[in-house]
């Protein structure tokens, strides 16, 4: 692809041309060299217009109803006169690599509304893949214009920590009535969240929705704040009739003006922009590693010689080390 290329692109995000931002996030998750260099550069030219949006990471157990609260909430944003984007982070298929979850069919009426874009990040079956999609594809809609890009997380696993990584407020959605209600979240995941949500505030679950969100208050009084300015409020909310979710964001844009006064809005981004970074020399460092053909061929022998229990891991590993070394170009 050649300079006129890149160029239509850029010009394509910047007039928020749907269906360039669409090619253009496609041009990201390629994984092809050429499509790689290109996208990069393309990004290059669009940071100075990135940085406005605000980035909401949401993440949730199984049933929690994620989908149902993003599209309602993302609803009531576009209905304030927002332009809203939605990056789905979806398990992979093993055989296309394709998303597995149907974001635009869970999502109905906000894919149809005008005022918002959804855009679903298949992993490539890694986290390192959501990562290092996900993040280029949430500067993309930001030059693009979108004042609100969310983030949604499939709630599983370390990608909770790899989502609250590239946002600045991080929503953990629970419910009640199904059990102990701290059984289900780790203390780490609390650690991470700037609210917590319990939904399905509706109906007879009313009570025990409020008993839940008593329960979380107190494990919240039990960890330390992550950050000096903020105390995380834990709220009660009904994605399915849309009760608490202007609360929701009246808590969200507290905290931006909270964290922006006190200099750690952002502190946060770029230190969040420094781990991005020494991330991508870690994979690049590893990918050259293992790319290398001397290592391809040593790799089996130190994998049966562990297997057969004739070598330690750690001398195993230091053996292909050395051997890097010793055999640099």
């Amino acid at each position: 692809m050649d300079r006129p290329d890149i160029e239509t692109y850029i010009e394509g995000v910047l007039k928020r041309d749907r269906r360039r931002i669409a090619k253009a996030i496609t041009l990201i998750e390629s994984t092809l060299p050429a499509h790689q260099e290109m996208s990069r550069e393309i990004l290059d030219r669009l940071i100075p217009y990135t940085g406005k949006a605000i980035r909401l990471g949401v993440t949730g157990l199984p049933g929690a109803g994620k989908s149902t609260f993003i599209e309602n909430f993302g609803t009531l944003l576009t209905e304030k006169g927002y332009r809203v984007a939605v990056l789905t982070v979806d398990p992979s298929s093993p055989k296309t690599g394709g998303s597995i979850l149907a974001d635009k069919t869970r999502m109905e009426k906000l894919a149809t509304n005008d005022r918002a874009f959804i855009r679903p990040s298949p992993s490539g079956g890694t986290l390192g893949g959501v990562a290092r999609k996900t993040r280029e594809t949430l500067f993309l809609c930001e030059a693009a214009g979108f004042d609100v890009v969310i983030v949604e997380t499939v709630g599983v696993g370390q990608s909770e920590v790899t989502v609250a990584s590239m946002v600045d407020f991080f929503l953990v959605l629970m419910i009640a009535g199904a059990g102990d209600e701290l059984q289900g979240i780790k203390k780490g995941v609390l650690e991470l969240a700037d609210a917590i949500a319990v939904n399905k505030a509706d109906g007879d679950n009313v009570e025990r929705t409020l008993m839940a969100r008593r329960q979380y208050e107190v494990a919240f009084h039990l960890l330390n704040p992550a950050s000096r300015s903020w105390t995380p409020p834990v709220l009660a909310c009904s994605a399915l009739t849309g009760d608490g979710l202007g609360k929701i964001w009246d808590v969200v844009c507290d905290h931006r003006d909270i964290m922006t006064a006190s200099g750690e809005f952002e502190k946060k981004r770029r230190e969040q922009a420094l781990d991005w970074m020494w991330f991508l020399v870690r994979e690049g460092l590893a990918d050259w590693f293992f790319g290398r053909e001397a290592i391809v061929r040593l790799v089996p022998e130190m994998v049966r010689a562990i297997e057969t229990g004739t070598m330690t891991p750690t001398s195993a590993a230091s053996r292909m080390l050395a051997f890097l070394k010793n055999n640099p170009s």
